[in-house]
């Protein structure tokens, strides 16, 4: 018997073509995604390190940042340090949280820029670099926010380049996608660029191990809705990126 194109099953491939369409946007992406209750600001540092100089820049960065942690005069934490793994090698990664948005940002900046010590740190720690570069960051509202966790871990920093103005679509999905990786305790936090290269979103991701992250990987592919999320997120990505990472050993997160 002849198939008409308005077959039940046709219809339902139809329909799935033009589902989870978004609405035009009416406000910033930062406005629509970000958390509403807190005004924390995100920066993330990377660090291309001398190979020969790998151990004193981790010493000397533990230094500085317990200095930094005990004064309260400064309106910044380091969230995590870590040093890749697998990845791009001899390289540091470090994640911070302005308490206050871009006026702390502006404020710590002022009293670093004033700080000998710290000018002086600046200066040696220039000497074991090959290239850096940061990123400004807000969180997305429906990931964990980041807090302290004991180890051993290792942590994925999986780093997606979107299309332009894919942004919504993508929280969209992962809004509803986020319940299906939670059951291990492996989402750490979720965050998006708004100063460096743009629509860039970055997810991390803790483990306990390498086959702890094939295993639980594995499992969300045996949930009822994640292949669904899978689909419609692939075709915003122009590029992606993974990284595992060791913690330093004076990272909040272990």
């Amino acid at each position: 018997m002849h198939r008409g194109f308005a077959n039940t099953s046709d219809e339902g491939w139809l329909r799935s073509m033009f589902a989870h369409k978004v609405d035009a946007r009416k406000d910033a992406h930062s406005n629509l995604l970000s958390k509403k209750e807190t005004s924390n600001l995100y920066k993330i540092q990377f660090h291309n390190v001398k190979p020969e100089c790998m151990e004193a820049y981790n010493k000397m960065s533990d230094e500085v940042q317990r200095e930094l942690h005990r004064d309260a005069d400064y309106p910044c934490e380091v969230i995590g340090s870590w040093n890749t793994w697998y990845g791009e090698q001899d390289q540091a990664v470090h994640l911070w949280r302005y308490s206050g948005g871009y006026p702390a940002l502006t404020e710590c900046l002022r009293k670093l820029n004033s700080n000998m010590a710290y000018l002086a740190f600046r200066k040696e720690r220039s000497k074991m670099l090959i290239s850096r570069h940061n990123q400004l960051l807000l969180e997305f509202s429906f990931w964990n926010e980041p807090v302290p966790r004991s180890g051993p871990n290792i942590y994925e920093l999986r780093t997606y380049q979107l299309v332009p103005g894919t942004m919504i679509e993508w929280g969209n999905n992962w809004a509803r996608a986020i319940k299906y990786r939670q059951e291990n305790n492996e989402a750490v936090g979720g965050f998006f660029t708004q100063i460096g290269e743009l629509y860039v979103v970055h997810h991390l991701w803790a483990y306990k191990d390498l086959q702890s992250r094939q295993e639980t990987r594995n499992t969300a592919w045996l949930k009822e809705g994640w292949d669904v999320n899978v689909h419609y997120t692939m075709p915003l990505i122009q590029k992606m990126e993974s990284r595992i990472m060791i913690p330093m050993e004076h990272s909040p997160l272990q």
